[in-house]
């Protein structure tokens, strides 16, 4: 194959021209599971520790490192990162924040987070139950560029 073929099949989209502006994106993620465990996870009761600070750390750790593992994501500089938990009857909903001021959008970052950390709670719960599942993965907000929502 001829350099000229391989560089129209994938590329790192251009931002050197964009104005570097404050950008938030918001994601989110649905662990399901039998509601024992749900409260076992909520209560920090899991054999491996505090499912939630593990968690928390791992999205963290995540988003700083999007550029990493997805391969045209541009690296930048997060000005901020944030983790939260929600529990109702049978699911915990994983929230993730992620802020940065730059010429692109945190929204890789966001759903990074919330990737990451709900497979960190499937690896701290996996030893309780085998039917835990991970649905929903969605970005749910994204000021600061051309097109928010």
């Amino acid at each position: 194959m001829k350099n000229e073929e391989l560089k129209d099949q994938i590329k790192m989209i251009d931002i050197s021209d964009k104005k570097f502006t404050g950008r938030t994106a918001v994601a989110s993620v649905k662990v399901t599971a039998q509601a024992g465990l749900i409260k076992k996870i909520k209560n920090g009761k899991l054999p491996k520790g505090d499912c939630l600070a593990a968690a928390k750390i791992a999205g963290i750790l995540a988003a700083k490192n999007t550029s990493s593992i997805i391969p045209l994501c541009h690296p930048l500089q997060l000005a901020h990162v944030d983790m939260c938990f929600e529990f109702t009857r049978g699911a915990l909903t994983i929230i993730s924040v992620a802020k940065a001021h730059y010429a692109t959008g945190v929204e890789m970052e966001a759903l990074t987070a919330c990737a990451v950390a709900a497979l960190t709670v499937y690896d701290m719960a996996k030893t309780e139950e085998k039917n835990i599942v991970i649905t929903d993965l969605k970005l749910l907000k994204k000021t600061g560029g051309k097109k928010d929502i």
